[in-house]
């Protein structure tokens, strides 16, 4: 961004673009980055519709777009650099969302783990003890892709087993 266009700017949208600089991203949290978001598109919205307004109401009286695009240069300017703040912070809240993601299935995948570890020992338990009226039914496999073809090749694999013992 020039001088010229930054001088163009009001003291709180200079405030905003100075926001949504990395280093002062690199502070904000998910929630923080997402309402900074929203401010930076509703600053970007304003100026787009206000440069396409201005632009339309010039072509009539000028009879041509290159002459009425020319004539709010400012104004497509500011439109121009809250578009490119837009796009640093949904990078940054891309990245951020990312991240909390990977967090949430690492968590997941260890809880699983435990209640895995925790479903075999209590498993051991069951085929000692009697089972009560309220036990929860036995764990169904998933069906996943990988689990549908060990399916299916063990049922083949039983069927040449037994086609191999009628055929002798």
């Amino acid at each position: 961004m020039d001088r010229a266009t930054l001088a163009t700017l009001s003291l709180p949208e200079r405030q905003l673009v100075e926001q949504t600089q990395v280093a002062a991203l690199a502070s904000l949290d998910e929630d923080e980055t997402a309402d900074l978001l929203l401010r930076v598109r509703r600053t970007r919205n304003k100026y787009t519709k206000l440069y396409r307004r201005q632009a339309s109401a010039q072509v009539s009286s000028d009879a041509a777009r290159g002459t009425a695009s020319a004539k709010n240069r400012r104004t497509r300017d500011k439109a121009e650099v809250f578009e490119e703040a837009l796009a640093r912070v949904s990078r940054r809240l891309g990245a951020l969302a990312r991240q909390q993601a990977d967090e949430l299935r690492d968590e997941r995948l260890l809880q699983a783990k435990g209640e895995r570890q925790g479903r075999a020992t209590s498993a051991r338990r069951a085929t000692t003890t009697t089972t009560t009226a309220g036990a929860t039914a036995p764990h169904r496999q998933q069906r996943t892709p990988v689990r549908k073809k060990q399916v299916a090749s063990t049922r083949a694999a039983g069927a040449r087993r037994q086609a191999t013992r009628d055929s002798g």
